[in-house]
């Protein structure tokens, strides 16, 4: 379960975020949108630890910069940070002993193989291009088993085939009750897999709202009606 509680978040003396709540349970596909400067990323860095600000996040109902949330957190950056040196497998390797846990072999090689990493894993970081850097950062967010995980633009870069699988993952972490959070900008990319959104403008929160409440509107259509946006 994530819950985000009253944040706000000033840079020198903008207002990037004014007083956002919402919540996102378990086993639910929770999607962030909103124009660009809405406060998408400031909510994405201030869940992931990477930003001071006022009110509370919680990870299942522990305050978020706390070890033992950050253990059940998985985060998948919108730009994926390679170690030069490493392969793709030792990032894997790396973030398995970050987290205190057992370096599963089999594991690692399902992963490798979802994303056509197999005959990649001994490419080093720098060496990668920016769909193989993408591809191994989901695979290290997964690697873990988070229980809840958050999402930043995780298609971009990403070829066809492992956009289909990475939906189809989302769809398995949902049925092991884990809680999601993506951020994007390309709605149809989620179409398919998304509960509840929460909608952005201007740094607040314009709404929450329910795939079961919408009836046949897509979130295209629903993202330009609720914004005021023009559909180009």
């Amino acid at each position: 379960m994530l819950d985000v509680i009253g944040l706000s978040k000033k840079y020198n003396k903008t207002l990037a975020v004014d007083n956002v709540s919402f919540d996102i349970q378990n086993g639910t596909v929770g999607v962030l949108i909103g124009p660009n400067g809405s406060g998408k990323s400031t909510i994405i860095k201030s869940v992931a630890g990477l930003l001071r600000y006022t009110g509370e996040i919680k990870i299942n109902n522990l305050p978020n910069k706390d070890i033992e949330a950050k253990k059940v957190f998985g985060y998948i950056p919108e730009i994926p940070a390679m170690f030069p040196l490493l392969t793709v497998r030792e990032h894997i390797v790396y973030i398995l002993k970050a987290y205190g846990l057992e370096i599963d072999n089999e594991k690692i090689d399902s992963l490798l193989k979802r994303f056509d990493l197999t005959d990649k894993q001994d490419k080093l970081g720098d060496e990668l291009s920016k769909g193989m850097m993408q591809k191994v950062s989901i695979c290290c967010a997964l690697a873990v088993e988070p229980e809840v995980i958050m999402l930043d633009e995780p298609m971009v870069g990403l070829d066809p085939k492992a956009i289909k699988e990475l939906k189809i993952i989302i769809k398995e972490l949902k049925e092991k009750n884990c809680t999601i959070l993506i951020s994007t900008h390309m709605l149809e990319m989620v179409e398919d897999v998304w509960d509840m959104m929460i909608l952005m403008k201007e740094g607040r929160k314009v709404g929450q709202y329910y795939k079961n409440q919408m009836g046949d509107k897509d979130l295209e259509e629903l993202f330009f009606e609720l914004t005021g946006e023009e559909d180009e």
